[in-house]
């Protein structure tokens, strides 16, 4: 298909949104539930809520300009019962609940009240964000008639790629805020589950070259071994169809791109622990998650750019 890039841009921007939401929920919920609140952490949940509602809120503003009419999104909010799509609006606003709850009870003192009420809230903020990002990835899973989109990989690989870079984001702001909090260990850490990640990311794609996709029109529409014909062509100049449904990227170029992709997730980590010494650890951090956001970019449009959709065998 046609990659867009405002579904680009949507899916990864508010993948780290959510990401960092969902960390930040799981601290809070371990911190508080332990009894060690720290009146200096408090200044980076702050940062960190604010940062994923920010990221969370343009992502989900730039998924509007892939719609022929913006202004009527609302609408998919009462589709909830059979649509991913509906689900991700509903889960997306649902989230905002605990997110501003954690928002007030962060500006109180901490307390035997406020500590219980804060590990609820982080809980169900951490929940709430995974959530979204498996209704953002259910929305291509749940597509039959696009087999690569169809694969079981494709939503675990979508919750990482949200976990990793909202780790890095989460780390960044602790090391700006903080000062040197371990900065080695967070950077061993981002770069064991980006390791994960593109081992994962290339077991999917050696399972989609060698699937066996449908390759006629009567596999299409369900008769296998049967032949289907048409009486005349579907069209007679480029349209709709076409434009958005017939995207196809050379083999070699896909390739270059898969490289590519793996290079800048797991090269995020090793950039960092080059610039420790020159340039601080903030800074270290800091050009880490930028260059695995390039990473999860890139990944993003070669994943919507290899899902070729079975109408394109009757064009």
């Amino acid at each position: 298909m046609r990659p867009a890039l405002s579904v680009i841009f949507f899916t990864t921007l508010s993948g780290a949104g959510y990401g960092l939401l969902a960390w930040l929920g799981v601290s809070i919920a371990l911190l508080n539930l332990r009894g060690q609140v720290l009146p200096a952490l408090a200044g980076v949940q702050l940062a960190a809520l604010v940062l994923g509602l920010v990221l969370t809120t343009i992502g989900l503003l730039a998924s509007l300009g892939h719609l022929g009419k913006p202004f009527r999104a609302w609408r998919a909010f009462s589709q909830w019962r059979t649509s991913w799509l509906s689900r991700e609006g509903v889960m997306a606003i649902a989230t905002l609940v605990p997110a501003l709850a954690v928002g007030a009870l962060l500006l109180c003192e901490p307390g035997s009240v406020v500590s219980p009420m804060l590990a609820v809230c982080g809980i169900a903020l951490a929940l709430f964000a995974l959530g979204t990002v498996v209704c953002t990835a259910m929305i291509y899973a749940s597509l039959k008639p696009i087999a690569a989109w169809r694969h079981p990989l494709v939503v675990p690989v979508y919750l990482l790629f949200a976990l990793l870079t909202g780790l890095a984001l989460l780390f960044t702001l602790m090391l700006a805020m903080l000062g040197e909090q371990g900065p080695g260990s967070m950077l061993l850490t981002l770069a064991i589950v980006a390791a994960l990640l593109v081992a994962l990311k290339w077991l999917y794609w050696h399972e989609i070259d060698h699937a066996e996709l449908p390759e006629t029109r009567a596999t299409a529409i369900g008769l296998p071994g049967r032949e289907a014909g048409v009486f005349e062509r579907p069209h007679t100049e480029a349209n709709y169809v076409t434009r958005e449904m017939a995207f196809q990227v050379a083999r070699d170029h896909a390739l270059w791109l898969r490289v590519a992709a793996s290079a800048l997730v797991v090269g995020g980590p090793l950039l960092g622990w080059l610039l420790l010494g020159a340039g601080g650890s903030a800074v270290a951090l800091g050009a880490a998650a930028v260059l695995m956001l390039a990473g999860a970019f890139v990944e993003r449009w070669l994943f919507f750019a290899q899902g070729r959709h079975l109408v394109t065998l009757y064009y």
